[in-house]
């Protein structure tokens, strides 16, 4: 088969045996070139894609640390005014606070410290859901602020 095709190779080269191992050497040693060229062009940007994807990972960590910074320290400033809130409407009366009103406070009945205590849980449950939103809006601005 191969005396075939190198006596058809030298049929239509016009030549001896030797300049069509020649041709074929040329042909193959350009395929092998073009390879190799084409390799090393895909190995560097194997390396450039590495390289960003190191710099994308570190920059999307570094993002990471600061929403956990910030979610931290909007969490525990939430906790204190949250505390502060629920001591305040457990140890204060809205209703029986005599402080520059003229009108007379109610009588202690049973109605009416169930109304106090309800009045004092309502007001309570409004202001932590105004805490939450107000924190929650701030946490919202401060993440947007990071880049």
């Amino acid at each position: 088969m191969w005396k075939n095709l190198l006596s058809m190779g030298m049929d239509f080269i016009g030549g001896s045996s030797i300049q069509v191992y020649i041709y074929i050497a040329i042909l193959l040693g350009g395929f092998g070139t073009g390879f190799y060229v084409e390799h090393l062009r895909f190995s560097a940007y194997e390396t450039k894609v590495e390289a960003a994807g190191a710099a994308a990972q570190a920059k999307t960590e570094s993002i990471q640390k600061q929403h956990e910074i910030v979610t931290k320290g909007i969490k525990d400033e939430y906790d204190t005014k949250l505390s502060a809130l629920r001591s305040y409407y457990k140890s204060t009366s809205v209703w029986n606070n005599n402080g520059g009103s003229t009108v007379s406070s109610l009588s202690p009945t049973s109605k009416s410290a169930d109304v106090i205590s309800a009045y004092n849980e309502l007001a309570g449950n409004c202001a932590q859901t105004t805490l939450m939103l107000v924190e929650l809006q701030k946490w919202l601005n401060e993440q947007i602020g990071i880049k």
